[in-house]
């Protein structure tokens, strides 16, 4: 069920209409439950049991980890949970990459294992992340185990971030849980106003620049140097606003039910170095990577080749997490890279060697474009091509140059412009000057939320702050494109 159909939208007003009509809080909780069973069991009905019991595992292992007085015993429990995710985990989404490798290794000598035949159940990669995290802070004792059932699997379930994140720790969800959920008019308003943004970063932009980018990666082969910059161009604003798009999707779903949910993406298109681009795309993930996997690997604590390795690794997991290619590992590996050798220079030469920002603005924008490569291809062999092609050394003839690329590219600068303006006034504990006076000359406003960062808001009993929802609702009708694309954060 896409966020972009109308069978969601049906769904999502029914449920909206139902938590609006039940009073009683408990009912309200069993309701959102149950609709939420009935969104993920609405793409495949037979893996939402998996769900359950994946669920059921751990918030009996945290009941046992909490319960006990025995160091061993607590270890041994989070254990069991540790490798019961990974273990689901690693068979749905990874058997077939071994036994392929496996069998690439073995084939010289006539033995090989056959295949299995697996459906990927829908956002594993994020719910096993999710209640791995759950765990784990209990084990650490930096979160308390949940009491009530219900509260854990409407967690769990929770439909908005259910398929492609952001990746919500029991420590920013758990708390909300005695909140009285259900529609209000601020709730409606703001909650609308963040989808509808998401909305049309996935349907104007990223639906878009699939077109441009689709057929280069699929024949890089055919295609001059020009085109194919144009397409890497093209996946770089593509693959942003359709993840960045999903979340303010997400964010905004949980605001019209009740509940708020981290912020996903800050503007990481503006980061002047690879460790800044991290602290802003993909943040729930960055941040879950380094709690969970850097840390306890050892951090910075081992000294400087330790802390290479520790960062290097991290990235190269966190590369494979995202499906189970060896492009993605390539991926992971390159980040891995930079980043130990950002944290390098900035100890040993950044203090003696100053580059202008906007240098350091263009060497990582071109890096992360390039590694956007080897993530978007299909193959080792179709990375070659295209880095070749990017090169100069082009195998095809032929050109194209689309126009719509240059209208999203201008689009997504001014975006970032902007909420790096209100990122800036905000951190400053200023209230935005001229954005801020723009703004409210339209019927909008500004709100710095301490969960879900700040997002604007329109003022729906004004003219013009009726006008802006009707603009996007009229630009999505009239310029997006017939034909909807999946989410590309459903594939993992």
């Amino acid at each position: 069920m896409l966020f972009t159909s109308p069978r969601f939208f049906c769904f999502l007003i029914g449920t909206l209409i139902l938590l609006a009509v039940i009073r009683q809080k408990q009912t309200k909780k069993h309701a959102l439950a149950f609709a939420s069973c009935f969104f993920y069991a609405a793409w495949d009905w037979r893996y939402l049991g998996l769900l359950l019991v994946i669920s059921v595992i751990d918030y009996y292992a945290a009941y046992r980890i909490s319960s006990t007085i025995f160091q061993a015993s607590k270890k041994r429990w989070l254990l069991f949970s540790i490798v019961t995710n990974l273990g689901v985990l690693g068979y749905f989404k990874y058997c077939n990459f071994f036994i392929d490798n496996f069998n690439t290794l073995t084939s010289g000598f006539g033995f090989t294992i056959p295949g299995i035949e697996l459906i990927l159940p829908a956002g594993i990669s994020f719910y096993t992340f999710k209640t791995m995290s759950y765990t784990i802070d209990v084990y650490r004792g930096t979160l308390s185990p949940c009491k009530s059932w219900l509260d854990y699997a409407t967690f769990i379930t929770f439909f908005p971030e259910l398929i492609a994140g952001p990746i919500v720790r029991g420590s920013v969800f758990l708390p909300q849980m005695d909140r009285l959920i259900g529609p209000t008019t601020e709730r409606l308003v703001s909650g609308s106003s963040i989808f509808l943004i998401g909305l049309v970063k996935k349907l104007l932009i990223a639906d878009r620049m699939a077109v441009i980018a689709d057929p280069v990666f699929a024949n890089p082969e055919i295609f001059t140097t020009t085109a194919v910059w144009c397409a890497v161009l093209a996946y770089t604003i593509q693959i942003y606003c359709d993840f960045s798009g999903y979340s303010d999707m997400a964010i905004g779903t949980a605001r019209m039910i009740g509940y708020d949910l981290p912020e996903n993406f800050a503007m990481p298109y503006i980061s002047t170095d690879i460790t800044e681009f991290w602290r802003r795309w993909h943040m729930t993930l960055s941040t879950w990577l380094k709690d969970y996997l850097y840390i306890p690997l050892g951090g910075n604590r081992g000294g400087e080749l330790l802390t290479y390795r520790n960062l290097f690794l991290t990235m190269l997991l966190g590369g494979l997490w995202h499906g189970a290619s060896w492009n993605f590992v390539l991926w992971g590996g390159l980040h891995g890279l930079a980043l130990a050798a950002h944290k390098l220079w900035r100890k040993h030469l950044g203090m003696r060697i100053a580059i202008p920002k906007a240098v350091c603005w263009g060497l990582t924008l071109i890096f992360v474009m390039l590694t956007w490569v080897p993530f978007r291809s299909t193959s080792l062999g179709d990375t070659v091509i295209l880095l070749k092609s990017m090169a100069g050394f082009a195998l095809g003839n032929y050109n194209w140059v689309p126009v719509w690329l240059f209208y999203s590219l201008f689009v997504c600068l001014v975006a970032h412009f902007v909420g790096w303006h209100i990122e800036k006034s905000i951190n400053r504990s200023l209230k935005p000057d001229w954005l801020g006076r723009v703004l409210r000359w339209f019927g909008v406003s500004i709100v710095a939320h301490p969960v879900t960062g700040p997002y604007v808001v329109p003022n729906s009993v004004t003219i013009l702050g009726s006008y802006f929802f009707l603009m996007m609702l009229l630009l999505i009708y009239f310029f997006a494109p017939l034909s909807m694309n999946p989410f590309i954060y459903f594939q993992f």
